[in-house]
């Protein structure tokens, strides 16, 4: 069967190439075409635009670039009733691809499946109404997503697991098969780091977030830097240079490309929010979550009066209490990340019961191999059409 596939981040990109392999397992013949990035690339199929000629981010980027922008969904809708694909696969990235499925819903009678659904829960629930009019099936990777779906707005879903647990899991057992000249630390680091315990800095994936939130993060450490080395995970696509202004002079460390074995071998971890919450907590790394904003008094009360949901972590979130301390608006300050961080070192009051709280997250996850579950979901209503 022929599959066309729309991923417009890195993120979508990984998660996209990981199911169309799943695809291929279920279905030996079959053909992809899609919007995406280098790893749907590698599974094979012809990419027609990639993802970095989509990803505007922002009102400002967005108006410059609304050209681009609008050329770039002619083409895709064009190529996708052209091509006449048997599915329509959506990967997150919702203001592209709800645009795109009106449309194909409208014009044909393609089957469209939203994988890795809207974030619809935390902003612009109205989407509810174009995803009810539009997709035909729709797959969560997030637990709670079920009860909001299909119980508030009467939408049933499926669930399939989480891939970045799948992810994760299977880094650790290929990790911990390793040698110890992988470690990042230790005297066969080729990074020039000591033997102290690391505290991770985990300061987001755009600059602007970096800017806002790595010095605050680096200065919470300095209390610490006798016990512990405090390192920096690199962002992809953030040139070491940027980081450079931040951290000289500090002592504190950078290492591009290796999140996973930093949080491998990580005793605590200063995390933005985001994917990056669920990944440190699926390590089993304590954490503080770390968010700076614009105006936080107004942030502050925005939060408790107008946002749909309590919490801004991936953690929390799926526990559906706080297990994680979110230090967000007006509770960000150096100092309160310093206390928290001391907190959740071993010696801490808070880090075992973070611990049973992530086993907790964990059990909630459910489901082991997403891209799997997903595929062979979406092949048995293809071939029951």
């Amino acid at each position: 069967m022929k599959y066309y596939l729309i991923a417009g981040e890195a993120s979508g990109d990984l998660h996209a190439s990981r199911l169309m392999k799943s695809l291929k397992d279920e279905d030996s013949e079959a053909e992809f075409r899609f919007f995406g990035g280098d790893m749907m690339s590698s599974v094979g199929g012809h990419c027609v635009k990639h993802y970095r000629e989509l990803a505007y981010m922002g009102f400002i980027p967005v108006l410059l670039h609304l050209n681009t922008i609008l050329e770039n969904m002619s083409l895709c809708r064009k190529d996708i009733i052209q091509w006449q694909p048997d599915a329509l696969i959506l990967i997150d990235y919702p203001g592209f691809n709800l645009k795109i499925a009106k449309y194909i819903k409208a014009h044909t009678g393609i089957p469209i499946y939203y994988y890795i659904s809207p974030k619809i829960w935390a902003w612009k629930e109205y989407r509810i109404k174009n995803i009810r009019r539009d997709v035909d099936e729709l797959f969560s990777i997030l637990p709670f997503e079920v009860e909001f779906f299909e119980q508030k707005h009467h939408y049933p879903i499926h669930y399939v697991g989480n891939p970045t647990a799948d992810e994760v899991e299977e880094f650790k057992d290929t990790y911990l098969k390793r040698s110890n000249a992988d470690n990042i630390t230790g005297k066969n680091s080729t990074h020039e780091l000591s033997d102290k315990p690391v505290i991770a800095i985990l300061a987001g994936s755009r600059k602007q977030e970096i800017k806002d939130n790595l010095p605050h993060m680096i200065k919470a450490t300095e209390k610490f830097t006798e016990g512990y080395q405090p390192i920096v995970a690199g962002a992809p696509g953030i040139p070491e240079d940027y980081y450079n202004g931040f951290i000289k002079g500090t002592g504190v460390r950078i290492i591009h490309g290796r999140t996973y074995e930093l949080l491998c071998q990580a005793t605590a971890a200063l995390v933005t929010s985001g994917t990056a919450t669920l990944e440190t907590a699926l390590f089993g790394v304590p954490q503080v979550v770390c968010y700076k904003t614009p105006v936080p008094k107004l942030i502050a009360f925005l939060r408790r009066h107008l946002l749909k949901v309590k919490y801004i972590s991936l953690v929390n979130l799926i526990a559906d209490r706080e297990v994680v301390p979110e230090l967000v608006a007006d509770t960000f300050t150096t100092d309160n990340i310093r206390k928290h961080l001391e907190q959740i070192l071993p010696e801490g009051k808070m880090h075992r019961p973070m611990l049973d709280g992530y086993k907790e997250v964990d059990t909630r996850l459910g489901k082991k191999n997403a891209p799997q579950n997903a595929a062979k979901i979406m092949i048995k209503l293809l071939r029951q059409r």
